[in-house]
């Protein structure tokens, strides 16, 4: 019970950054990994006489720190039936892990960057409504389970600040040259391996039993015919597999899903490689019976999808200054909203006013939004809204929000918006390695001393 309430918690925990992994990088979500090791209950940790075993720039490193996370760590791999490794060979690896986030902290403190109580709150909420309950039932959960909520929240806290440390320290660091762009491009496009390209097919299946008569296999492969003149006719495909298809997949319109083109059969792919996306195949004999395929997307798997969904939301932006708390910011923009919900104040209104943002002009309006373009904690709750729905206020790196979703629409990307779709994709890869030489970087300069090994 207790490690599944845990995981579940941390998986939907989707704004905050993994923390022992440097590899993973910027991005923030959270594995099992990352289940705060303070918050374990002291029956489940191995016991063992607690000593230094390290020492970050005066900041020690316990003994019983590193038992408390190598057991959270065999404790998640055998749940997921992986082998387990040397204990010694985890132990010297989480120990490695716990003087990196020792040392990212310190930095962070020392540089003045804070998470205040309203933040924490706020991802506590976002917890709770993930996992489809509220605080309290969440807190009640936590400590039925043998958890300690403080130290859950204080652990929250120092993941908070170190994605924001991260985000202040590494992302400005990337630069992506239209040059590197011409270069993907061009060596996605002539790239011709089957594994890189993904496609995604519909089917109408009238089976053959095994035991069919040549009458039989005439009389269903005349009814696959008919099917086929019908949805090259114009006839709904989706509606036609409900009428024609003996196939499981009838129920999701026939559609066998996106996937690289070598876990498709060779003859699904002989019938359908020189069709256009929306074409369909003519009939294709199987073992299993008659098929009519209907190519419904082909893509390079390299390449981010060339059809969005994209969002059009305003917001009203506060900044937090030494004349404005982040606490007061949101209290303000609580009233903002709960006025704006009564009718007594309209949101361009209220943003022309009083939002501190260029968009403010425009009455908050953002305008058109590809996925990926916002901060991540912006995106998340951006993405839950339903059009017309306003936010409670949000904690960001440039301040507290409140967003309100105008619009959603399925479109395809212009030329420009494929590039920088392209762009973001080599962002995303050049932010894990600069994230890992900075926090190699950041170790290297750390005063470290090791001490006793772990045990």
């Amino acid at each position: 019970m207790t490690h599944r309430l845990v995981a579940l918690i941390v998986a939907s925990f989707s704004l905050l950054a993994s923390l022992p992994a440097p590899a993973q990088g910027l991005r923030p979500s959270l594995g099992l990994s990352s289940v705060p090791a303070a918050t374990r209950p002291q029956a489940e940790v191995q016991q063992a006489a607690d000593y230094i075993v390290a020492v970050v720039n005066s900041e020690p490193v316990t003994n019983s720190e590193v038992q408390r996370e190598l057991q959270r760590l065999v404790q998640q791999m055998t749940q997921q039936r992986r082998p387990l490794p040397d204990r010694k060979e985890m132990a010297r690896q989480v120990l490695e892990n716990l003087i990196n986030q020792k040392v990212q902290l310190q930095s962070a403190s020392e540089t003045g960057v804070r998470v205040d109580d309203a933040a924490v709150d706020q991802a506590v909420q976002n917890i709770a409504r993930q996992n489809q309950m509220d605080v309290a039932e969440l807190q009640r959960r936590i400590v039925q389970d043998g958890l300690v909520f403080s130290q859950f929240r204080a652990q929250l806290r120092e993941q908070l600040v170190l994605t924001r440390l991260r985000e202040r320290e590494v992302e400005p660091r990337v630069r992506v040259s239209e040059l590197e762009v011409d270069q993907y491009l061009r060596d996605q496009q002539t790239n011709t391996d089957p594994a890189s390209t993904e496609i995604n097919l519909a089917q109408i299946l009238v089976s053959v039993p095994d035991n069919a008569t040549a009458q039989q296999i005439d009389a269903l492969q005349g009814k696959a015919q008919q099917a086929l003149g019908r949805s090259r006719a114009g006839d709904d495909f989706a509606a036609l597999v409900r009428e024609y298809s003996d196939a499981a997949d009838r129920a999701n319109g026939g559609q066998l899903g996106l996937r690289t083109a070598d876990r498709y059969p060779p003859l699904f792919l002989e019938a359908t490689q020189n069709l256009e996306v929306g074409a369909i195949s003519a009939v294709v004999r199987s073992g299993a019976g008659f098929h009519v395929l209907k190519l419904l997307e082909r893509r390079n798997a390299g390449l981010p999808p060339m059809t969005v969904t994209q969002s059009r939301a305003r917001h009203i932006l506060l900044r937090v200054s030494p004349q404005l708390s982040e606490a007061a910011a949101r209290d303000k923009l609580v009233e903002f909203k709960k006025r704006i919900e009564a009718g007594q104040a309209d949101f361009a209104t209220l943003a022309r006013d009083n939002s501190q943002d260029g968009s403010a002009a425009q009455g908050g309006d953002l305008g058109w939004a590809n996925p990926g373009m916002y901060v991540p904690e912006f995106e998340d709750v951006m993405g839950r809204l339903a059009p017309g729905q306003i936010s409670d206020p949000l904690v960001s790196r440039f301040g507290v929000h409140l967003i309100q979703l105008m619009e959603r629409r399925d479109t395809a990307l212009s030329l420009r918006e494929q590039r920088e779709a392209v762009r973001a994709v080599l962002r995303e890869k050049k932010l894990d390695e600069s994230y890992v030489n900075w926090a190699q970087d950041l170790r290297g300069r750390a005063y470290v001393e090791m001490r006793e090994p772990p045990q």
